[in-house]
C-alpha cells in the first residue's frame, strides 16, 4: 500500500496515541483506529471488515472485533448502540449527540450545545450518550 505524507503522518500520530494508552500498536490496531477517524459514517463490524480487507488480506471479522473492543475499553473511540443490537463505530470521542434517520438509516453527529445535568450533582457519570431518530432533512424532501 502505497501512502503519502498526510497519512503517513496520521499514522504516526496514532501510533504515539496508542502508545501512550499502554496499547501495542500493530498494524491492525493502527490501521482500524486510522479508519475509524478518518470515517464519518459511524461503521459497523462488517463495514469495517469490509473496506480494510483489499489491504490486508489476513484480517478477520474477529480481529476487528477484538480491535474495537480494546480501542473503546481505553476511550480511543466510542461505542454507538443503535436499538439494542445494532453496534456501530465512532472515531469521534468528543462529546456529541448521534441523529439516526428512520427512512435511509443514515447516522449524523450533532453538537450539543448547553447541556445541563445538575439534577445529577454527587453522580458518578460512567457514560453519556444523546441519541435521537426521525427523519432527516434529505429524505422529508424525498417522502415529504
Amino acid at each position: 500500500m502505497i501512502t503519502d505524507g498526510k497519512d503517513q503522518t496520521n499514522m504516526q500520530n496514532i501510533t504515539d496515541e496508542l502508545l501512550n494508552k499502554g496499547i501495542k500498536p500493530s498494524f491492525i490496531r493502527v490501521s482500524v483506529l486510522n479508519y475509524l477517524r478518518s470515517s464519518f459514517d459511524h461503521p459497523t463490524i462488517d463495514l469495517i471488515y469490509n473496506s480494510l480487507k483489499p489491504t490486508i488480506p489476513t484480517l478477520s471479522k474477529t480481529s476487528v472485533y477484538n480491535t474495537v473492543e480494546l480501542l473503546a475499553d481505553f476511550d480511543l473511540i466510542n461505542v454507538v448502540t443503535i436499538d439494542k443490537n445494532e453496534s456501530r463505530y465512532d472515531g469521534n470521542i468528543e462529546f456529541h449527540g448521534h441523529f439516526k434517520c428512520e427512512k435511509c438509516n443514515k447516522l449524523y453527529d450533532f453538537r450539543l450545545l448547553n447541556l445541563v445535568y445538575g439534577d445529577l450533582e454527587g453522580f458518578s457519570i460512567k457514560s453519556k450518550d444523546v441519541y435521537f431518530t426521525g427523519v432527516c432533512r434529505k429524505c422529508l424532501k424525498v417522502y415529504l
